[in-house]
């Protein structure tokens, strides 16, 4: 159910000539007439959580996870900058700078932000001085991650370290971390705390769940389900269709509605399909690549689940996100990631189904589609996978088709999809 601080967006009812102003249902069952704002220009972050507090300095402003790579600092940094300015003009020097930054994703640089938080709360309890927190002597390092062992991954404890060594480059800061450090990481593995159980991927009944949970007059929830059934069925990360909050929608990065959505006929056949571009994706970058959603005869047939809500949201912008949704006094809100979620696991605790995560959703239509004997070339491509890409994502697979058997699917079918997956490998020799 969305949530948009401070004003919620009413939900416009699902035709092409909603009323302004009229009342309409919120999925909390509330009225709110006012529109989303206008993205500010300046983020604020909020007040962190108490896990997440941190001894107040000038070096280290309150920002979001994101901006710590850049705006946190050390009096080696600063004293780095201002002998670099000797040589080097300072504007050239923020070029360099930013330029660094261009080099990680928006979201490694959040997992990084997070590392250096750890590391700085670290440092903060052994008031360690603010000049030997950079460059971070190999001891340091390497008892920060001792700290660590036993109470997080080995994946986190990567990922820390990582943040911390691109913070000292962007900086021009040594990085000193060898051999002991190298020792402690592998230890870490060894103590690292059992996994957490897998989540069951989405299946063919929770979209049946959905759409029967979901009310598709209503604008938003018309969006909603276009999302899970192209997530679904187009074998897609959540993130390449929904923005991940109000105000973070780029368009070299999200889909918007002035992508032009086509929707064809199959050559040869009464079937139908939609395609759109997506200009970007975790595998292939700015190239982006085509969503193809075709129909399939299944009640939630992803090419009838768009065509539904772009009739029921035709008053967006073209500049707007694609899944943006009209709200009741004739404005609209885009789609985000945890509305989306939100509503979804609303919809199947109700059904008395798992809450799941996005990413079970692409998991969970390839193994559908597999299953109902797709090649493994065509669900490669649909979810953009190259070959051996899809042959590591095969083995998570394999550890949840168990899950799909039913009275839709049998042993056999297992065995003719493991045939499948066989033959792709010969073809590709991987």
């Amino acid at each position: 159910m969305p949530r948009v601080p401070p004003a919620k967006p009413a939900l416009a009812r699902a035709s092409a000539h909603p009323r302004k102003g009229s009342s309409a249902r919120t999925a909390v069952g509330t009225v709110l007439a006012k529109p989303p704002p206008r993205p500010p220009k300046v983020r604020k972050p909020r007040k962190p959580r108490p896990e997440n507090h941190i001894e107040p300095s000038i070096l280290r402003p309150h920002v979001f996870a994101d901006e710590r790579l850049a705006l946190w600092s050390t009096p080696f940094a600063q004293s780095s900058r201002k002998s670099h300015a000797s040589l080097v003009p300072d504007h050239q020097l923020q070029i360099l700078f930013l330029t660094i930054l261009e080099a990680i994703e928006p979201n490694t640089r959040k997992n990084y932000g997070a590392g250096l938080l750890r590391f700085h709360q670290f440092c903060d309890n052994l008031r360690i001085p603010e000049a030997d927190r950079m460059p971070a002597s190999e001891i340091l390092l390497s008892s920060f991650i001792a700290s660590w062992a036993g109470k997080v991954a080995r994946t986190t404890i990567d990922n820390w370290l990582a943040g911390l060594a691109f913070w000292h480059t962007l900086n021009a800061a040594p990085w000193l971390g060898s051999r002991i450090l190298k020792v402690t990481c592998a230890a870490s593995l060894k103590l690292q705390p059992p996994p957490r159980p897998k989540r069951p991927p989405v299946t063919l009944e929770h979209m049946h769940a959905l759409r029967d949970g979901l009310d598709l007059t209503d604008a938003f929830d018309a969006a909603v389900y276009a999302v899970a059934c192209a997530a679904f069925w187009g074998c897609r990360r959540l993130g390449e269709l929904v923005i991940p909050s109000r105000r973070a929608f780029n368009d070299k990065r999200h889909v918007a509605c002035r992508a032009g959505v086509r929707f064809e006929k199959i050559p040869g056949s009464a079937g139908s399909y939609a395609v759109f571009h997506i200009p970007w994706t975790k595998t292939t970058h700015h190239e982006g690549a085509d969503v193809i959603l075709t129909g399939n005869g299944d009640a939630t047939t992803p090419e009838r689940a768009l065509r539904h809500h772009l009739n029921a949201n035709t008053n967006i912008p073209d500049s707007a996100p694609l899944f943006a949704f009209e709200t009741a006094n004739g404005s609209w809100a885009p789609m985000t990631h945890q509305w989306f979620l939100d509503r979804c696991n609303s919809i199947w605790e109700r059904a008395q189904k798992p809450t799941l995560t996005g990413h079970c959703f692409r998991i969970g239509g390839a193994t559908e589609l597999l299953l109902r004997g797709t090649p493994p070339d065509i669900v490669a491509t649909l979810g953009s996978w190259k070959s051996r890409a899809f042959l590591e994502y095969w083995r998570k697979i394999e550890s949840i088709l168990p899950l799909f058997i039913s009275k839709s699917f049998d042993q056999s079918r297992l065995q003719l999809v493991a045939e499948s997956v066989k033959s792709f490998k010969k073809k590709y020799h991987v």
